[in-house]
C-alpha cells in the first residue's frame, strides 16, 4: 500500500490497535478466563479487521489501481469487483465509519 501517507499511518495504527487486541485475547485463553469474554475480544478484533477493510477498500482502492494499472477500463472495473467481492464474502455486514 503506497499513497497517502496519513491514509497508510491510519490503517497501520488500526492495525497495531488489532494487534494489541489479539495479544490481550491470546493472554486470557492463557490464564483461563471465561469463553464468553474472550469470544466477545474475538468479535471486537474481527469487527476491527473488518473496518480496516472497509477502511482499504472505500479510501485506497483508487491509489492501488493507480499504483498497479490494469490493461483496461473495464479490466479495473472488474478487479475491483473482484477484490470486493473477494473481502465481502469473508465478512459478514459491516457499516463503514
Amino acid at each position: 500500500m503506497s499513497g497517502n501517507d496519513d491514509s497508510r499511518e491510519a490503517v497501520l495504527r488500526r492495525l497495531h490497535r488489532v494487534e494489541g487486541q489479539v495479544r490481550g485475547i491470546i493472554r486470557m485463553v492463557e490464564e483461563g478466563k471465561d469463553c464468553e469474554d474472550v469470544l466477545t475480544q474475538v468479535a471486537a478484533a474481527r469487527s476491527a479487521m473488518n473496518r480496516i477493510g472497509i477502511h482499504i477498500i472505500t479510501h485506497r482502492m483508487k491509489e492501488c489501481f493507480e499504483d498497479n494499472p490494469p490493461d483496461s477500463p473495464e479490466d479495473a472495473i472488474g478487479e475491483a469487483i473482484d477484490v470486493f467481492l473477494r473481502f465481502s464474502s469473508s465478512i459478514g455486514p459491516v457499516t463503514p465509519e
